[in-house]
């Protein structure tokens, strides 16, 4: 918020527009007070381009957005595979490129992937850890990269760079704006939306099963508060069914050697046990 008043008072632009977001999502009042907030939103692009946007054009823009997103799912599912044929970084690299570029375009490039890249490709060994990575983002290559270089095998995340970003689809309806705004309200939450109910842990949960995962590795941004109080309850949740955490914290410079000798020990202690 605070990025956005000082990008609209230093920097001139046709059309500044700040679209909130209701804080409780768990609430009765999100779904309309989102609806609403994007009706507003839709008049403040149609007045700027002089265009009306048409239901045609919202389907046509569900359509854009759910492909992309079920192609980018359909790649994580190859994740489950003994030997995955994508590594994390790769991954990585995937979800960020979908935020920054023309989504057809990189949907496109995703179905080619699916169909004569991926089949019959492995990437790293058979001893591999499998890890899971969980925090409000991600997207350090070096740590990354770091992390599968040691022996750690990073399958499946919860990351606003991740898996947060394009798991759940728009549910087409009649309503298109009511549909959307569904999918940001039940979509799986950062901590600063999952409250009252932490409805996130169950989907971890169900990840560290279905992608075979045998630790986690959280990711602390420095000074995220919602992140470090919710880490105390994922971890307790996490030793509940016997999945051992290691915990980090990032700032701007990431201390990679330390990082890779905590590393390390943490996959020394996951070696050769059986969690499920």
């Amino acid at each position: 918020r605070q990025a956005y008043f000082s990008w609209e008072h230093h920097v001139s632009r046709e059309l500044n527009y700040y679209l909130p977001m209701p804080n409780n999502v768990q609430t009765k009042a999100a779904l309309p007070f989102l609806k609403k907030e994007y009706e507003s939103f839709i008049k403040a692009v149609e007045q700027w381009v002089g265009k009306k946007i048409t239901d045609e054009d919202l389907d046509r823009g569900i359509e854009i957005m759910n492909r992309n997103r079920q192609l980018m799912r359909r790649v994580y599912e190859t994740r489950k595979a003994e030997m995955p044929p994508i590594s994390g970084l790769e991954a990585m690299y995937m979800v960020v490129s979908s935020q920054l570029t023309h989504k057809e375009e990189h949907s496109d490039v995703l179905d080619e992937l699916l169909k004569n890249e991926l089949p019959g490709r492995t990437v790293g060994g058979e001893d591999d850890i499998r890890l899971m990575s969980v925090g409000s983002e991600n997207d350090d290559i070096e740590f990354t990269e770091m992390v599968e270089s040691v022996g750690g095998r990073i399958v499946i995340d919860d990351h606003c760079t991740g898996t947060r970003y394009f798991w759940s689809e728009v549910v087409p309806q009649e309503d298109r704006l009511a549909a959307i705004a569904e999918r940001y309200i039940q979509r799986t939450a950062c901590p600063t939306k999952d409250w009252p109910v932490r409805s996130r842990f169950e989907q971890i949960k169900n990840f560290i099963r279905d992608f075979d995962v045998k630790g986690v590795i959280l990711v602390q941004q420095k000074f995220c508060d919602p992140h470090e109080i919710d880490f105390a309850a994922l971890q307790d949740m996490l030793e509940e069914i016997g999945i051992k955490t290691l915990a980090l914290e990032f700032d701007v410079t990431v201390p990679l050697g330390p990082f890779r000798i905590r590393v390390e020990a943490f996959l020394e202690t996951l070696g050769g046990e059986e969690l499920f």
